[in-house]
């Protein structure tokens, strides 16, 4: 601590020193002329300035102890899921990606696979979301952030156990369900003009002909089915009136949309459940989190220092009494 200047005309006081000045402790006589005594307060501002200081400093100290409500081990679980709750869904993305890629059939939208393919990428796109909302909760302890990440986790859960379980349910039927709806179609020379072109792309992509057979066509049996016996399978078939003879391609188009079409609901599947389990967990810790952060805070002691200095009077001027 910086000692005080005073004025020259005043003296400090010390031991020895009587409020009239030094005194010779022998005979009790003055030794010299005294000089005035001065008392230097502080500066009015001073006092207010430490306490301050130190309250800030307690505050602090509370708001450190209020951000560490949540276990710190529990927050990087969740954080660790939360980031892993990302991947999945840029996994998914790309799976949206792939199947598009190739169940893209010159353009066309191959039955079944626009909706499945849409789910995923919003499956995908919302749970990228989710979880970087979630870390972020973790990371600031937001309280309102994790209310949010725990209705959506609680929605996504009944929503996705619900979607995979009747997806389940109806997995084992579906392959007699494809083959009777595609058995409507028949015969395509008679079907609508979309189905028929749908076809003839599918069998140039292909190199397939016909849904469940080259007889699908009849007599009318379009160029996209001729195969080269030198690339690809074929056989010798004769068909119309005039019983022409041409080579075909000896696979059939319907196992192949049949496999398609199982694969993504395979996929879609796996994926309802899979994020359905992982909301189920993201709603447990989340759940978890909240109540850590609901919970009374453990008091915390503040300590001001007593610093608390009384304004002294104004300056006094004291002088040696007359000597008798």
């Amino acid at each position: 601590m910086t000692e005080r200047a005073f004025p020259p005309s005043c003296s400090t006081f010390r031991p020895g020193n009587s409020v009239y000045g030094p005194t010779n402790r022998q005979n009790h006589a003055p030794s010299r002329k005294p000089r005035p005594l001065c008392i230097k307060p502080l500066s009015a501002g001073e006092p207010s300035v430490i306490v301050r200081l130190s309250l800030n400093s307690c505050y602090r100290s509370l708001n450190a102890a209020q951000m560490t409500l949540i276990n710190s081990t529990l927050k990087r679980v969740f954080i660790i899921f939360n980031i892993f709750f990302a991947i999945i869904g840029g996994i998914i993305i790309a799976l949206a990606l792939l199947s598009q890629i190739l169940t893209s059939i010159g353009g066309q939208n191959v039955e079944g696979r626009t909706i499945g393919i849409i789910a995923l990428y919003i499956f995908g796109g919302v749970t990228m979301v989710i979880s970087i909302l979630g870390a972020y909760g973790a990371h600031k302890e937001s309280r309102a952030a994790l209310i949010v990440f725990l209705v959506c986790m609680v929605i996504g859960t009944l929503g996705m156990l619900r979607g995979g379980f009747t997806a389940a349910i109806i997995r084992p039927t579906l392959p007699d369900t494809l083959e009777m709806k595609f058995k409507a179609l028949l015969p395509l020379d008679e079907a609508a003009y979309d189905v028929k072109d749908m076809a003839d792309k599918l069998q140039s992509q292909l190199h397939c002909c016909g849904l469940f057979s080259y007889t699908d066509w009849r007599s009318n049996i379009p160029n996209s089915c001729l195969c080269d016996d030198e690339l690809y399978q074929c056989q010798k078939v004769r068909y119309g009136e005039m019983m022409l003879s041409a080579s075909v391609y000896t696979k059939t188009c319907y196992p192949i949309i049949q496999y398609v079409i199982l694969l993504v609901t395979d996929i879609s599947l796996a994926v309802f459940l899979t994020l359905g389990v992982l909301a189920l967990l993201g709603m447990i810790l989340s759940s978890l989190m909240i109540h850590q952060m609901r919970r009374p805070a453990p008091p915390v002691v503040l300590s001001v220092p007593a610093i608390f200095t009384p304004s002294p009077p104004k300056y006094q001027e004291l002088h040696n009494p007359p000597g008798y």
